[in-house]
């Protein structure tokens, strides 16, 4: 009985070094700055640790996205109104093929005018850092572009979102 005992304590005292160990390592492995970053929803505080932004480029980045988002809202808009117009045809005249190609040409211009438009303001914003930083913020940026499906636009400062978007279409293949 008591060598069960000791066995018991023995496992259990494992476990909760193990935790510990876990709890520390965890702790100690995590950039705080990242960490507080996520806890707050907060991208633009991650975008100034990620790519070691002075306080005058993070300003002017800050800027850059605060003026680009009346671009990306018109766009977004625009994108609505023409699925808007897809989905009415699609509704009230599905026979009419030329009118349902049209519409869809409509949105496959608006989607790349959005994007090269996305990809000037990146390229933007990687100029205002440090020359090795904006080549890093762009390797990362280009992919998420490539799977930019036009669903809303994207947010920058999670706390304090702009409006909600909520068109959608197909992903372009």
């Amino acid at each position: 009985m008591i060598t069960r005992l000791r066995l018991s304590l023995g496992v259990l005292a494992l476990a909760l070094l193990c935790a510990v160990g876990y709890f520390f390592g965890y702790r100690l492995g995590c950039d705080s700055v990242v960490h507080q970053a996520a806890q707050h929803n907060d991208a633009m505080a991650w975008i100034r640790h990620e790519y070691h932004l002075t306080p005058a480029q993070f300003e002017a980045i800050e800027k850059l996205h605060e003026a680009y988002t009346v671009t990306c809202d018109e766009h977004c808009r625009q994108i609505q109104e023409a699925l808007q117009v897809r989905q009415t045809l699609e509704k009230e005249s599905p026979e009419n093929k030329a009118a349902l190609l049209a519409a869809e040409a409509e949105i496959k211009r608006l989607s790349d005018v959005c994007e090269s438009s996305l990809k000037v303001h990146l390229t933007k914003v990687a100029a205002l850092m440090n020359p090795e930083d904006g080549a890093c913020y762009l390797a990362m940026m280009k992919p998420l572009l490539e799977r930019f499906d036009h669903s809303g636009t994207p947010k920058l400062r999670l706390s304090a979102p702009s409006q909600e978007h909520s068109h959608t279409h197909e992903p372009r293949k």
